[in-house]
């Protein structure tokens, strides 16, 4: 069973990518573009233009793992994004990441009160 750490940072790239990148054209991308370490910032998602393909990569303690998913029919419904000061990517949690992979709108969510330690 595969198994990763999610209670790190997970940051989607808001910009269309050439998934036909693969490890090092991706990590370039987090390096040059996101101006994040792949390597210790968490878990990053790509998604291509017509938001049909999507891929993850991850940094374990002996390597990359790339996640890759093709969807038959239908897109990713992407979330709205925010001006910030990084508009090339947006932190996303866990939950987040898997509505977004289930096909489900996050403007049409609603997040009930919960307590939360931080």
């Amino acid at each position: 069973m595969l198994s990763f750490a999610f209670s790190m940072p997970i940051h989607l790239c808001c910009t269309p990518t050439d998934l036909r990148k693969n490890f090092d054209g991706l990590s370039s991308i987090i390096t040059n573009n996101l101006k994040k370490d792949p390597l210790r910032d968490g878990i990053f998602v790509f998604v291509n233009k017509t938001c049909d393909k999507m891929k993850i990569l991850v940094w374990d303690r002996h390597g990359y793992w790339l996640l890759y998913k093709r969807l038959e029919a239908g897109r990713f419904q992407m979330p709205p994004v925010e001006i910030t000061d990084n508009p090339e990517a947006i932190n996303i949690t866990y939950e987040q990441l898997l509505l977004i992979i289930e096909g489900i709108d996050l403007a049409s969510v609603k997040r009930r009160k919960r307590y939360n330690l931080q």
